[in-house]
Parts: structure tokens; sequence; C-alpha cells
């Protein structure tokens, strides 16, 4: 892992995270426990604030990053970002899942429980409702979420992430 301090912020993390080795957190970046970074992950807090809560994980090629004086990034707990997302200056409450691939831009909110799909773009300032999956692009409410999808998907990652962190650190 690139661990690296810019303009005097050198990035905190809480207990049993997981970096790999290509994973880079740059900057003002906080972070709660449990999370994960994976394989050419960027978190970039080198512009603005980013901070995540507990249980997050950030798969692989994934960019997290702010806008300068403007949007930073904040990120709440049980999220998952996919591979080869950006999430870019924005608010993403807890219970979320951002697709593989999807772009989550400036100054948009994502609430809890919900799924922003594979390949979707949430342009600037999108706010997505609790309980909804968005995709598309540009991003729109495709349908509520069922229990079945906020169980078997959301919660479902998440918790698969914490487990397979944990076979890079036996």
């Amino acid at each position: 892992m690139i661990l690296k301090t810019v303009r005097g912020k050198t990035p905190i993390y809480g207990p049993n995270c997981f970096f790999s080795e290509t994973s880079v957190v740059i900057g003002d970046v906080v972070m709660g426990r449990d999370c994960s970074v994976w394989y050419h992950a960027v978190i970039r807090g080198d512009v603005h604030r980013i901070r995540f809560g507990d249980r997050v994980n950030i798969q692989d090629g994934a960019v997290i990053h702010a806008t300068y004086e403007r949007s930073p990034t904040t990120i709440g707990n049980r999220v998952s970002i996919g591979h080869n997302a950006i999430v870019h200056g924005c608010t993403i409450h807890d219970n979320v899942l951002i697709g593989m691939g999807s772009i989550v831009m400036d100054d948009c909110v994502v609430e809890s429980n919900s799924i922003i799909a594979a390949g979707a773009v949430l342009t600037q300032g999108t706010h997505v409702p609790s309980g909804t999956i968005y995709g598309g692009v540009p991003a729109k409410k495709i349908k509520d979420i069922s229990a079945e999808l906020l169980e078997g998907e959301i919660e479902r990652i998440a918790d698969n992430y914490t487990i397979y962190a944990g076979w890079f650190t036996e």
C-alpha cells in the first residue's frame, strides 16, 4: 500500500482494515474499522477531506476523490464501492451498494439502503432517496428496493468483503 501525507494530512484508519499492496491512500482521509481497500484502488484526499464509516470496501480499480475546496466525499457504514467505480465529491449514506463501473459525481447524495446499478452515471447534484435503485446514463430511478435485494446484495456484499479481507491477513 502507498500511504502518503499531503499538505500536512496523513490518512487515519481504524482497527482491522485491509489494504492491498497496490492500493493508494493519500492525504486527508479518515476511515473507520473493518474497511478494505483492494488492488489498484485510489483514495485521494489531496484537495478535500474524505471520510468513511465502518465496514466500507473499496474494490479493485475504484477511485475516491473530491473537488478542491468545494465538495468533500463522505461515505457511511457498510458501503460497497464496486470494481472501477468513481465516487467524487459526494455523500453516500449507510448500507449502499455502488455498482461496478458506476460514476457518482459532485454534490450527489445517495441515501441509505440504496443501490446504484453497474455502469450508472449519477450526474452532479442527483439525490437518490432511501430504498431505491438507480441505473442508466444519466441515472434515473429504476424501482424501489426489495427486502431480498437489501439483504441479498447490499448486506451480503459488505459481509463478504469483510470475510475476504480476513483471508489476506491470515
